[in-house]
């Protein structure tokens, strides 16, 4: 009799916790999807209503899920944007930071005005209590929640960065924290300082006299109309985009470093990954359990394919790895002949329980901070081949941390990649320091994905959780840098300047005066 009452009180509060959530996670990309999958997967469990924009839909959702397809996202990315031949050419298109603003305003724009999503956003019966909004590189997402009037959640896919943070505090120190294109990290040069500085400086310029004016336009055609049939005006468009709650942000010390944050951000790096790791298929198992001189996993990520790299690469990493005495797993998307016999094609690699295997010594990865984070969830070390955004910056980490190596990618990378692995696998300090960092990755008081539920149910009983909300997003930009009390002194500086300036002619005058005066007298005499 007891175990019902408690089971009818748990339903009872699990009822009154549930929530209505709109998760809006609209990049067209795998690894977008997975975060999004993890925000969905985690809030469903915890018993709230979910409803999830994403251009990768899920073909059986569970009951108190319901997806709107926004898969024409895809259309919208040139078709070698991400093709590893194209990239080696220089024949794609480069992905800069001006270039994925640009790329991400037509994305939104794509989602906003998708017929399932306009039918949710003119139904005045919808209801949210929290909109979660994936940021990329674009902040028009913000208007979801002025639609719904409910706090707002920023997402943020990378490690933190001062695109995202201004939206809650302020941009921090160039001088110490890099751009999230940046190849660099900290500690800088002076060099490298100017680099940073010019490339934060020239982004917000470039918003400030152009391209908000174009992202507030292109909100206030997207939402104005929605209101509008509300019988609601359409917030200022700074009022609704630096009014977020939090910023979620998929990472953690361990791949960010100690950075100092505002209190509305919070680290849940590390929530996608499941908390119980699906077995290996027993074939795969036999293999990696069998490798007595261990496993080298090879994976480009779940948006670059190793099918589109040159076919004099192909032969030469085939051969390089042949040569190697390790049992070789390469993610690889077609079927390779003349395979060495070390090595192993597979189309599909549950990545995740390959990294948890013991006798997997070394993952080769393009970087990705999902694959990353992965690495040290499961301790193993990585060799990074970097490719696009912030790739490089998650491998300059990776070396500055001690658990990993980069090799550059090119059509002669096979010899030096080589030599990257011996030097891996040979000496131990690269497993010992992945082994710490893991150690420090879960030394936390609640899993991610629990975290992750309890700040949203923080805003949501809150109601915006105003109190963790900086001062400093309060504040107009010159009173933040002081430009006001540099206008005073330097109106003060000039005062003094022309009062001390015609102090100085007077006394001059005076002098010459009585000179003269006295020159005088003596020709006279």
């Amino acid at each position: 009799m007891e175990k019902i009452i408690l089971f009818l009180v748990s339903a009872i509060l699990a009822c009154s916790e549930s929530a209505k959530i709109l998760v809006v996670f609209p990049g067209p990309a795998k690894s977008h999807g997975i975060l999004g999958d993890g925000y969905v997967r985690h809030l469903l469990n915890a018993g709230h209503e979910v409803t999830y924009i994403t251009p990768l839909t899920y073909k059986n959702p569970p009951a108190n899920l319901r997806t709107i397809d926004v898969s024409s996202n895809f259309d919208l990315l040139p078709p070698d944007l991400i093709n590893l031949k194209a990239i080696m050419d220089k024949t794609s298109d480069e992905m800069t930071a001006i270039f994925m603003i640009f790329a991400m305003l037509e994305i939104v724009k794509n989602t906003v005005t998708n017929k399932d999503v306009q039918k949710l956003l003119n139904d005045p019966k919808e209801q949210f209590d929290a909109v979660i909004v994936e940021w990329l590189f674009s902040d028009i997402g913000a208007g979801f929640a002025s639609v719904f009037e409910c706090p707002l959640i920023w997402s943020s896919s990378v490690d933190p960065h001062w695109h995202i943070l201004q939206l809650i505090d302020e941009p921090p120190n160039p001088a110490y924290t890099v751009d999230i294109m940046s190849t660099y990290f900290p500690p800088l040069s002076f060099s490298q300082r100017v680099v940073e500085l010019w490339t934060q400086l020239s982004v917000q310029f470039l918003k400030y006299v152009w391209l908000d004016g174009v992202e507030e336009k292109l909100y206030t055609s997207l939402f104005a109309p929605i209101l509008e049939k509300r019988g609601r005006k359409l917030p200022i468009y700074n009022d609704i985009r630096y009014n977020a709650s939090l910023v979620l942000s998929n990472s953690y010390v361990t791949t960010s470093g100690g950075a100092a944050l505002p209190q509305s951000h919070k680290f849940i790096g590390g929530y996608h990954i499941d908390d119980t790791v699906i077995p290996l298929p027993e074939n795969l198992k036999k293999l990696m359990d069998s490798a007595k001189d261990g496993v080298i996993y090879f994976s480009m990520g779940s948006n670059l394919r190793s099918k589109d790299l040159p076919d004099e690469v192909k032969i030469s990493l085939l051969k390089m790895f042949g040569s190697l005495k390790q049992t070789v797993l390469w993610k690889f998307e077609e079927v390779l002949p003349n395979l060495p016999k070390n090595v192993h094609i597979l189309e599909w690699a549950p990545q995740q329980a390959i990294l948890a295997h013991p006798n997997l010594v070394v993952f080769i990865t393009h970087g990705g901070l999902l694959s990353t984070t992965e690495s040290i969830h499961f301790g193993v070390p990585i060799i990074g081949i970097p490719v696009f955004g912030d790739q490089f910056i998650n491998v300059e980490k990776t070396i500055n941390k001690g658990f990993g190596l980069r090799v550059d990618l090119s059509y002669t990378m096979s010899d030096e990649l080589k030599e990257k692995i011996e030097e891996v696998t040979r000496n131990k300090r690269y497993a010992a320091k992945v082994k710490e960092l893991s150690f420090i990755h879960h030394d936390r008081p609640v899993k991610p994905g629990q975290e992750l539920v309890h700040w949203v149910n923080h805003v949501i009983n809150t109601r915006g959780a105003p109190h963790l909300r900086s001062p400093a997003a309060d504040l107009p930009f010159y009173k933040r840098k002081f430009l006001d009390l540099a206008a005073l002194m330097t109106v003060l500086l000039l005062a003094i300047y022309i009062l001390l300036k015609r102090a100085c002619a007077y006394i001059c005058a005076q002098v010459c005066s009585k000179k003269g005066k006295t020159g005088s007298k003596k020709k006279n005499n």
